[in-house]
């Protein structure tokens, strides 16, 4: 055999994400105490399988991984996440979790808050009011009014986010990806909440998509979430300029009932709910005061 030809090598390459995979899943077994025999068995598969997904070799599907996490006690995620692996005092905080109903999940989220800095909503909160819900609800031209009615000052957080990164959001999103977006968006908030004592805050539609930043928020602000029809959100969005729902609008109103459907949960949690949908601008601003004058009153 001539030395000098390229010879395939013995080994198959270690794939990078793979030998990440298995690192976890061999991390995880001797954490849980268990032998690859024995793992092997709980999950269903073969040892020789495991040998080689351990060793970083192994192309595993998804059932594969599934199975693997069941009988680990764990989650996909902690297989296949970028994240370092969960400590034994976060496995077990998440068992103590797993199962519960929301009442009993919103107690622990506000002892934990409390424990670790976000504290007990702020007293002060009420001179603060946030509008949250979808792009077209009205939060910015309502939020302009409601403002000037209080002699308040009115920001709009994206408006913030851009003179932190120093660019626009779409260029955030375009270049550094939603996950830096939401970095800012968070800076934003601490530094809107921290410099007003008194302010009208138009937020983007996604902040509920964020529980660390939306804690915040709840905790700092007295929120509103704007609600309107699906329809209405269309149409509103169109008049402000932007044309693009009217490309495939049919698929474009199916995404938009379905952002607002995954969302709903999260709008409901604001302190107050106010529909616009079939209201002219000035009757939804003085049905809008209206309803907010005991926390004005209050605040005052």
């Amino acid at each position: 055999m001539n030395q000098n030809s390229d010879a395939l090598p013995l080994v198959a390459a270690r794939d990078p994400f793979l030998g990440a995979v298995g690192d976890r899943v061999r991390a995880l077994r001797m954490r849980r105490g268990l032998s690859r025999r024995g793992l092997a068995r709980a999950a269903r598969i073969s040892e020789r399988h495991l040998a080689n997904l351990e060793s970083g070799l192994g192309n595993a599907s998804v059932l594969l991984l599934r199975q693997l996490a069941q009988a680990l006690g764990s989650t996909i995620g902690d297989l296949v996440g970028e994240e370092s692996l969960p400590s034994p005092e976060w496995a077990s905080i998440r068992q103590l979790l797993a199962g519960r109903d929301d009442a009993s999940l919103a107690r622990a989220r506000r002892a934990l808050a409390e424990m670790f800095g976000a504290g007990p909503p702020d007293p002060a909160r009420g001179g603060r009011i946030a509008l949250i819900g979808l792009r077209g609800a009205g939060k910015s031209t309502l939020g302009r009014m409601l403002a000037d009615d209080l002699a308040a000052p009115f920001v709009e957080l994206d408006r913030v986010i851009e003179r932190l990164a120093g660019c626009a959001v779409r260029e955030i999103h375009s270049l550094y990806g939603m996950s830096a977006y939401r970095r800012y968006e968070l800076r934003a908030l601490e530094e809107t909440v921290g410099s007003h004592g008194r302010v009208v805050v138009a937020t983007g539609g996604g902040i509920v998509s964020e529980p660390l930043t939306f804690d915040l928020l709840l905790a700092r602000c007295y929120t509103v979430w704007l609600r309107a029809a699906p329809g209405d959100h269309m149409k509103r969005v169109i008049a402000q300029g932007d044309l693009r729902p009217m490309a495939g609008n049919a698929e474009a109103m199916a995404d938009l009932e379905r952002i607002l459907t995954g969302r709903e949960e999260a709008y409901a949690r604001a302190d107050l709910t106010f529909d616009t949908s079939g209201k002219s601008l000035a009757d939804a601003y003085l049905e809008l005061r209206a309803a907010l004058m005991p926390r004005i009153a209050a605040a005052a």
